[in-house]
């Protein structure tokens, strides 16, 4: 059985992936903090649609990393139109309320997963 946190990460990957703008819109939360090559900050569910748009980026997950209850890392093989060949990328996903609410992209599992390490134990100290 599904957990709601991969649902939530399911339902994201779909939306982006199908290039679905109003579904991406309502998977990600109000607002969803990203991070990329190209910076990071948080994004209205709105300007994140219109980064799927712009982008092109498909993200095809190969593993999984649970890290706590609302923090996931996924491995992917990331595409953009112009790739000739796909990129392994990881992203440190967070989900709250059903919605993914933080999608940060890193070049690899090693620095997502300590980076997600970090977070869960930042949260354990609020």
């Amino acid at each position: 059985m599904e957990s709601a946190l991969e649902a939530a990460i399911n339902e994201w990957h779909a939306s982006v992936n199908d290039g679905d703008l109003e579904r991406s819109a309502r998977a990600v939360g109000a607002p969803i903090v990203v991070l990329g090559p190209k910076g990071a900050g948080p994004l209205t569910p709105e300007q994140f649609a219109e980064w799927v748009e712009r982008s092109g980026i498909k993200l095809i997950p190969r593993s999984w990393h649970p890290v706590s209850e609302s923090l996931m890392v996924v491995e992917e093989d990331a595409t953009w139109p112009e790739s000739t060949a796909p990129t392994r990328v990881a992203t440190l996903f967070r989900v709250a309320g059903e919605k993914v609410t933080a999608s940060l992209r890193l070049p690899d599992l090693k620095s997502a997963l300590e980076l997600a390490y970090i977070c869960r134990e930042m949260a354990a100290t609020e």
